[in-house]
């Protein structure tokens, strides 16, 4: 039997993670992208190998989705919002996490939390790289290795712009809803 258990995170807790990210950016702020990627990688490694709680390895799983979406060449994010990405998963470089992922049970609960607010914060980074790759997929069963590669290309290219657009405007309003008021309430930037 399946036990469903939620909480809420007050914007003090909100508080805390947000300056416990920035503290871990900025002493990842020298390792490279590849560090933080290999890092991600071994949490995920690690909780499978543990044998983590579901709901923490279904949290952490999403990580790969960052990881695929920083390596496909396809996708080519690039700049600031390539940076975005590999700062949002710097805190799964730190050893020293919050709660030592050697206390069984709730060892990666603090993984499976900060899991949840980066992905939640990339959201519109995530939804747009999903697309691009539904629409890759689409656009492999139509045409196949029929197509012209110059021309699948152009259609690669069209489609990563305007999903590469999105990305922003979506962030840009996110930004500006939050003038408004505070921070947005889950914000860890």
């Amino acid at each position: 039997m399946a036990m469903k258990v939620t909480f809420d995170l007050t914007d003090k807790d909100l508080k805390y993670f947000r300056k416990v990210m920035k503290e871990v950016r900025a002493k990842h702020k020298a390792s490279t992208e590849q560090e933080i990627l290999e890092a991600c990688r071994g949490l995920i490694d690690g909780i499978a190998a543990t044998r983590a709680p579901d709901f923490v390895q279904d949290r952490v799983e999403k990580l790969s989705v960052l990881i695929n979406m920083l390596e496909d060449g396809e996708w080519a994010l690039s700049g600031a919002d390539r940076e975005r990405v590999v700062r949002g998963m710097a805190y799964f470089a730190e050893p020293d996490d919050m709660i030592p992922d050697k206390v069984p049970v709730l060892g990666f609960l603090d993984d499976a939390i900060m899991v949840e607010l980066v992905v939640t914060e990339l959201s519109h980074e995530i939804e747009a790289y999903s697309d691009f790759c539904d629409f890759r997929v689409r656009r492999e069963e139509t045409y196949g290795e029929d197509e012209d590669e110059s021309t699948r290309e152009e259609w690669m290219e069209s489609r990563r712009r305007a999903l590469h657009d999105r990305i922003r405007r979506r962030r840009q309003r996110r930004v500006q809803r939050s003038r408004g008021g505070s921070r947005s309430p889950i914000s860890l930037w």
